[in-house]
């Protein structure tokens, strides 16, 4: 990478805020032959969101080189490199799996990270539990992903391996993502808002969960679907111009470079953002030099951001931010920042284990981790140190980061930088002390 040149500045900054004791870069490390290997899933090409899993691999790569320049992980006397074996999922619950077989089988991996669409971690939970693989979902949403830890899913009761539950999660669930933008909607007055989703384990419970917050406020709910990959929507936004008369709002739940094209075609035909119509894409919007080379009419368009905003970056978000920038020439993304935490959780967890073939101690690890990184502090609420789920706590807090930040931001200024767009919701992290910019500039 081009950073590697300010390591030794670098690792100064990196010894006060990292929990390995990391030292000067210059320092000699006498490592043991044996590295620790950590299986890294992510989307590298089509149908799955290729700049989702270029930006998650460039995490994962930042972690083991900042682990590495500390000595790496110390195990019983001796110093062991890290290394993430990435593979690429395709964003396919197929290839996904065999991602994952071919990590536990064949590259012998002490856990897993990474993941980027719903439908791979899906398919894939229950094998790592039934191989006792540690594993972090770092981005995928589906309620699921830590739920299945203490409900049963698809008629395998809870921690369906040994009793013990081998997936983790640290983003945030559907359930909490689209409570904040339901409820934003819902402040703003709107009564009639669409649903565009895609047909996948991602688009279908997401939408599930922000139509029935809408529904229960009395907002009048209408949903239409794509395939990801799709190209032309001009038969489906069609059928908005059918309409009798435009929706106060629509909201994307397409992920990848697919909501790019739906977004542009949305607002090149004047469907929305207008004046009566409000624009909610999803978080890919926050990759500003990308949005605005394939969204050049997006501007008013809101989205969800899913990660710490700008404003509260922690030095090491802004040492990221800083390298991701100089690497790609664009602002950080939340996704590469889950993928670098959770190669640092993982390696937290099995130093703190003392032992890397030791599965069951890293979920012991792992359920007591309590580690300051670029997110956050992280920590797990609810699992086999803290089983007894209170009737009021949804069973997605299994295993589940307790406090991602989900907040709605705006671009108000055509070819604006996201980190200077504006956060609108909810009002505690407000930047610019407004809710919503409207296009025709009145209230």
């Amino acid at each position: 990478m081009s950073n590697r040149g300010s390591l030794i500045c670098l690792m100064l900054l990196l010894s006060l805020l990292l929990p390995f004791g990391v030292a000067h870069a210059d320092e000699h490390c006498d490592f043991a032959e044996e590295t620790i290997a950590i299986g890294g899933v992510v989307p590298l090409s089509a149908p799955g969101s290729v700049a989702g899993g270029i930006g998650m691999d460039w995490g994962f790569q930042q972690a083991v080189a900042d682990i590495n320049a500390g000595c790496g992980i110390r195990l019983n006397g001796a110093n062991h490199r890290v290394r993430v074996i990435t593979v690429d999922s395709e964003g396919v619950s197929e290839y996904g799996q065999l991602a994952v077989e071919r990590l536990i089988l064949q590259d012998e991996v002490v856990g897993i990270v990474g993941f980027y669409h719903s439908a791979v971690g899906l398919a894939t939970m229950g094998m790592v539990e039934r191989y006792r693989v540690p594993t972090i979902y770092a981005h995928p949403r589906n309620d699921w992903i830590s739920a299945s830890g203490i409900e049963a899913f698809e008629g395998q009761s809870a921690r369906f391996a040994d009793g013990t539950d081998y997936v983790f999660r640290t983003s945030p669930p559907s359930s909490i993502v689209g409570k904040i933008v339901t409820d934003w909607l819902v402040s703003l007055g709107a009564q009639d808002v669409v649903l565009i989703l895609e047909n996948t384990d991602y688009g279908h419970p997401a939408a599930a969960a922000e139509r029935a917050h809408l529904e229960r406020a009395g907002v009048h709910v209408e949903q239409l679907e794509i395939e990801l990959g799709t190209e032309d929507f001009v038969p489906i936004l069609s059928r908005l111009w059918a309409r009798p008369k435009m929706p106060d709002a629509i909201r994307i739940l397409v992920s990848g470079e697919t909501s790019y094209n739906l977004t542009q075609q949305m607002a090149e035909l004047g469907i929305a953002p207008t004046a009566d119509t409000i624009c909610v894409t999803n978080h890919l919007a926050f990759q500003s030099e990308q949005y605005w080379t394939t969204v050049p009419d997006g501007n008013f368009c809101a989205f969800d951001r899913v990660g710490t905003i700008p404003s509260l970056y922690n030095d090491l978000a802004k040492e990221l931010d800083r390298r991701y920038q100089e690497d790609f020439g664009d602002i950080l993304v939340s996704f590469a920042m889950e993928a670098y935490d959770s190669v640092w959780l993982m390696a937290d967890a099995i130093k703190r284990a003392g032992f890397a073939a030791d599965p069951a101690a890293i979920v012991v690890a792992l359920e007591t981790s309590d580690i300051d990184l670029s997110q956050g502090r992280y920590y797990f609420t609810y699992g086999g140190h803290n089983p007894e789920l209170p009737a009021d706590v949804p069973a997605y807090m299994w295993h589940q980061w307790p406090v991602p930040v989900v907040t709605v931001m705006q671009y108000f200024e055509q070819g604006q930088s996201a980190l200077d767009a504006a956060v609108i919701y909810p009002e505690v992290y407000q930047t610019h002390g407004r809710s919503y910019f409207y296009p025709n500039g009145s209230p």
